[in-house]
């Protein structure tokens, strides 16, 4: 069995996350804070990056703070990542995670759905990346940029599609980034995640049948043979950014999908389109939260959502998705 060689230490370095106040943001900083980095969180919501910061203070290694910014607003992430830079003597490491899900059908969630995709999902992670590099550049370690993407921007997901055509840009742009970097010392890590248990699916947007799209959604993200840790996926996207390497696809489900697209285009495309004839159709145009969903509009299934989503439910509680 080959043993691969002791990751490079990151101890000492500044990183930052944006998304990083709850969900998988929430658990990279952790794991950059267990290495010894100095952490910064980005996030829209004041109220709960402090609530982020409280959460990640009781583990030891490097600081912690949070910034409020949008990642929407060019302006606001380069002079948010200018005054850190400032603040902490350079940037070493930044993970460009920010994001909305969208679920139910293109024609219900609409132009609106897919404009909104575009600019928090891919306008979010361009805006990072370029306010992020000329000080990555500068790094004395060699920057590292991390480029959250998805399965859905490998293969286009039914009821996904806004936040699967984003993630297709956010991948080019990884990839493209990373050739053009490397002269620079600055290393770019395409990250593509399947299902996570990270509480997400209350802070998703539903449209068309809300009620049973959050049916099946909650329950297949929470699902354990479907999806995966999210303690794990964080600790693997960290080693994956310490190592340099170019990309990473996490689950095993989610790995076979990119597979069989590669290999046999048609065919998967033809069990995806099967895939999608089961899932609901029609219903409103226009997204409601999750949370909402679950409080007011009593979705189906609620002993089967109850069993597979329990650990999903327990990640929303423990990662500041409530």
């Amino acid at each position: 069995m080959r043993v691969l060689p002791a990751a490079p230490s990151i101890e000492g370095l500044t990183a930052v996350v944006t998304g990083g106040s709850r969900g998988l943001g929430l658990l990279l900083a952790r794991q950059l804070l267990r290495h010894g980095c100095d952490v910064v969180l980005l996030a829209r919501d004041d109220a709960e990056l402090a609530r982020a910061v409280g959460r990640l203070a009781q583990w030891r290694g490097g600081t912690v703070r949070g910034v409020v910014c949008d990642v929407r607003d060019r302006a606001a992430v380069q002079d948010r990542l200018a005054e850190i830079a400032r603040d902490y003597d350079g940037l070493d490491i930044v993970i460009a995670n920010a994001g909305i899900i969208q679920v139910g059908p293109a024609d219900a969630l609409g132009p609106d759905g897919f404009q909104e995709a575009m600019d928090s999902v891919f306008n979010g992670a361009l805006n990072t990346a370029l306010a992020a590099l000329p000080h990555l550049r500068r790094s004395p370690a060699g920057g590292r940029l991390a480029l959250i993407g998805s399965i859905g921007g490998l293969l286009a997901v039914p009821h996904l599609l806004p936040y699967s055509c984003a993630k297709s840009a956010v991948a080019a742009l990884a990839e493209g980034l990373r050739a053009e970097e490397g002269p620079h010392g600055v290393s770019v890590t395409a990250v593509h995640p399947g299902l996570m248990r990270t509480g997400s699916h209350l802070h998703a947007l539903f449209g068309g049948d809300r009620r049973r799209e959050y049916a099946w959604f909650s329950a297949l993200a929470g699902a354990p043979v479907l999806s995966m840790s999210a303690e794990r996926a964080a600790d693997r996207i960290v080693s994956a950014l310490r190592r340099r390497r170019p990309r990473i696809v996490l689950t095993p489900a989610a790995r076979l999908g990119a597979r069989a697209h590669g290999l046999a285009p048609v065919t998967t495309t033809r069990l995806v389109s099967a895939f999608a004839r089961v899932l609901p159709r029609d219903g409103a145009r226009g997204t409601v939260d999750g949370s909402t969903v679950e409080a007011a509009e009593q979705p189906p299934a609620r002993r089967l959502r109850r069993v597979l989503g329990a650990l999903n439910e327990r990640a929303a509680d423990r990662f500041n998705q409530r």
